[in-house]
């Protein structure tokens, strides 16, 4: 159980269901900011010594250009179309969906589907108030179906509902699991469920046990499902409270903009790419098929070097997979929002590379079979986007790869141009996050660089070892990682080899597209080789 009360970490948090708007998050402060940065960047531009027009460097220029205008045309589709899905689309459907709500509508019954491990007493107490207080609002019966492996947290929830629940028709049901995990947990907690009287059309919320429900988060998403009979699935919005350094706190918040940008651009087709586990709401009638069980007890993936192996973290993207699979309709609900609390000791680096392997290996898990699919089960943008989560981990690494080589081959000047380059391509990408955060903070350019190189990198290494897996959030598990046999050696000295090629490829595939360095023509080869 994590220790929350350390002296040297940050208390003072603000309160992340917060939101201001207009000149209170757009103050002259902020716009002074901005402007300066921006500035910095244009005295730069004039100032410093340019050399990407030099003869040495042109064509290094132009490829990197080239993938700029790529990259940063698809962030502008994504922009655009997050922009139409929450200020037209989505106000149109939340407005029907308060008139349903309002007129007096409520689902029959509110299933809550709550794992927790060992968490601290204080967090899982505001997530239960939280889950009280929207079953209070809805004025309807409601059970919470907790998935626990462990007394200690069976007797928190059952001691605060003892406490706070009085008046309330709900009930508690604990499932305690007899095997390690939280696919097991979950697995457990929905074969008690469909032994139980849960309808098919009845709704249930996905929670993790340290989320907590901002008020209204519920209730904006159940109507939805009554308007819409073919929706099975949505997701919601996220914020952190980060107990831990500052730049990680700002880099979470940061990945949490990128979050709600992508999510309303895909939400425009009619599907997302991830139900996140922290809270989703699901139809049951999905939920209680034995084949959506199993998937999630038992995910596993079949790999050419690693054999069969099964996931150990991912749910929310395995039951992604799933309604992927059967064509249904996911949507992203905007402003039903939760927020988690972050405990985080060190200097949060290796927080942030680990939590980088867990979400990127689980996207290359579920990625290569869903691409499989083909566009004929799901929207073609959505499709599109699939390829380009692994077509981004490759481009990303080809500018900084390309400034390394020119700045050998020109001199030291041509990084500082590159520099320049960086700090105001991400200042404009950052201004679209600023849209999309509850603050304007300068730091998102430089940590957004960071964030796109280090998740490059880290996904260029776990493709290539898919079947490693660690999640420090739930009792520090892993597989994967052990042994050493004959056989796992020679999977580990072959990932290694893999890997050497695929950069080794990379980096003269960029000199030579960027011609710093000219290849012989293969027919000056075979006849190299035949004259030996």
């Amino acid at each position: 159980m994590a220790n929350i009360n350390k002296s040297n970490q940050r208390h003072h948090v603000d309160d992340p269901t917060y939101w201001p708007k207009g000149w209170q998050k757009w103050n002259p402060w902020a716009l002074f900011n901005i402007a300066f940065y921006l500035s910095c960047c244009v005295l730069a531009i004039l100032l410093l010594p340019n050399r990407l027009w030099d003869p040495e460097a042109r064509q290094v220029t132009v490829v990197v250009g080239a993938l700029g205008i790529w990259r940063y045309g698809w962030w502008f589709t994504h922009a655009v179309r997050a922009l139409i899905y929450g200020h037209v689309v989505y106000p149109k459907l939340r407005k029907k969906g308060e008139a349903i709500w309002n007129a007096g509508w409520r689902p029959q019954h509110m299933h809550f589907m709550m794992t927790t491990y060992k968490e601290h007493r204080d967090i899982t107490e505001k997530v239960i108030r939280s889950i009280l207080l929207e079953i209070r609002n809805a004025n309807v019966p409601g059970t919470i179906w907790l998935g626990s492996s462990d007394r200690f947290d069976e007797d928190i929830v059952a001691e605060f509902m003892k406490r706070e629940a009085k008046g309330l028709d709900v009930t508690l049901r604990i499932i305690r699991q007899n095997v390690p995990g939280k696919r097991a947990a979950i697995g457990l907690v929905l074969r008690a469920m469909s032994r139980a009287s849960v309808d098919k059309d009845d709704l249930v919320v996905f929670m993790d046990g340290d989320f907590i429900l901002a008020e209204g988060a519920v209730g904006r998403c159940m109507p939805l499902f009554h308007l819409y009979p073919d929706l099975q699935a949505c997701t919601t919005d996220e914020e952190v409270i980060c107990i831990g350094p500052k730049w990680i706190e700002t880099w979470l918040k940061m990945r949490f903009s990128q979050r709600r940008l992508a999510m309303q651009s895909h939400a425009l087709s009619g599907r997302v790419l991830t139900l996140t586990g922290r809270m989703s709401v699901f139809r049951a009638s999905h939920l209680l098929k034995l084949e959506f069980i199993r998937l999630l007890e038992a995910d596993h993936l079949n790999h050419w070097l690693w054999g069969d192996f099964r996931f150990l973290s991912g749910d929310d993207k395995s039951t992604w997979y799933y309604m992927l699979k059967n064509n249904a309709k996911m949507l992203y609900v905007p402003d039903a929002l939760g927020y988690t609390v972050e405990v985080i000791d060190g200097s949060g680096m290796d927080r942030m590379v680990q939590n980088f392997r867990r979400w990127s290996g689980n996207m290359l898990r579920n990625g290569a079979r869903a691409i499989a699919l083909g566009p004929t089960k799901m929207p073609f943008f959505i499709w599109w986007c699939l390829i380009d989560q692994r077509l981004s981990m490759w481009t990303m690494l080809l500018s900084p790869v390309l400034a390394v080589f020119a700045t050998i081959a020109t001199g030291p000047t041509y990084i500082v141009s590159y520099i320049v380059f960086v700090a105001l391509s991400r200042m404009l990408l950052s201004l679209f996050l600023y849209g999309y955060s509850r603050k304007v903070e300068m730091a998102y350019p430089w940590i957004l660089y960071l964030n796109q190189l280090i998740n490059a990198s880290v996904k260029v290494y776990c493709i290539f070892r898919l079947s490693k897996q660690k999640w420090s959030n739930r009792g520090n598990q892993s597989s994967g990682s052990g042994g050493s046999s004959i056989v796992e050696t020679a999977r580990n000295s072959m990932a290694v080899w893999c890997t050497t090629i695929a950069v080794v490829l990379l980096a003269l595939t960029t000199l030579h597209y960027s011609k710093l360095v000219d290849f012989p023509s293969m027919t000056l080869v075979m006849s190299t080789i035949g004259n030996s």
